[in-house]
């Protein structure tokens, strides 16, 4: 999201914060929504829990695209790699333990 090379440091500060209040205005409605879906209580449970979580995998990739800069452009791909690597690590790491935890609580029981 950084500004092109060519720009002048006036046009590449705008640039920057036009990137910031965009994701400053998706963020927030983003998180808006979801309380205003719960406050109405007009959809199910399992129906606002869905669109909470969709909502929130949305609102990571807002964050990571504006505000972390971690874009596809090749400067930038190392840093895309690192963050795929670490959410995979997470993702391994807290299965494992769930499977774990389940497969105790089974014993016990």
């Amino acid at each position: 999201m950084s500004a092109p090379k060519n720009l002048s440091r006036d046009d590449a500060f705008l640039h920057d914060q036009r990137g910031y209040q965009t994701g400053f205005i998706l963020a927030a409605f983003l998180t808006i929504v979801p309380f205003l879906l719960v406050g109405s209580g007009s959809f199910p449970r399992l129906a606002d829990l869905w669109v909470i979580g969709i909502l929130g995998l949305v609102q990571i990739f807002v964050h990571v695209r504006y505000f972390l800069h971690v874009d596809l452009s090749p400067e930038r791909r190392e840093e895309l790699y690192l963050m795929i690597f670490s959410g995979s690590l997470l993702v391994v790491m807290i299965a494992g333990m769930l499977w774990l935890l389940f497969n105790l609580h089974a014993r016990m029981m």
